[in-house]
């Protein structure tokens, strides 16, 4: 007749696949640790953003700019709250730069905005 499906299979591992499951596991773990990391920086960013519209409006005391934010973090909380000034200082380095030099500097930086995004 057919074998029981309800009793575990028992496996034999040898050490070089144990090794490997071990690096899986490592490998899992610093996955779930960048995720919660970046989960918690889109959070600071969010309550940053939220803070400086708040104090944009004029319902939260303190500046635009929480104390212990980073000139990235400035740079993009001032290009939220000012996207007009933002887009005309982007077109006017394009213009001054000239597209190759754009181009290059694009692809440097869009994996670092990209990241910014979350």
């Amino acid at each position: 007749m057919c074998a029981d499906k309800s009793a575990p299979a028992t496996l034999d591992v040898t050490p070089a696949q144990q090794r490997v499951l071990e690096r899986i596991a490592v490998q899992r773990e610093r996955l779930r640790a960048r995720r919660a990391a970046r989960r918690q920086a889109q959070a600071r960013t969010h309550e940053a953003a939220n803070a400086a519209t708040a104090a944009a409006d004029g319902s939260a005391p303190g500046g635009l700019y929480p104390p212990d934010a980073s000139f990235a973090e400035r740079l993009a909380l001032f290009a939220r709250a000012h996207p007009a000034v933002a887009g005309t200082a982007v077109a006017a380095l394009i213009a001054a730069a000239g597209p190759r030099r754009v181009l290059r500097w694009v692809t440097v930086a869009l994996p670092w905005i990209l990241r910014l995004r979350g």
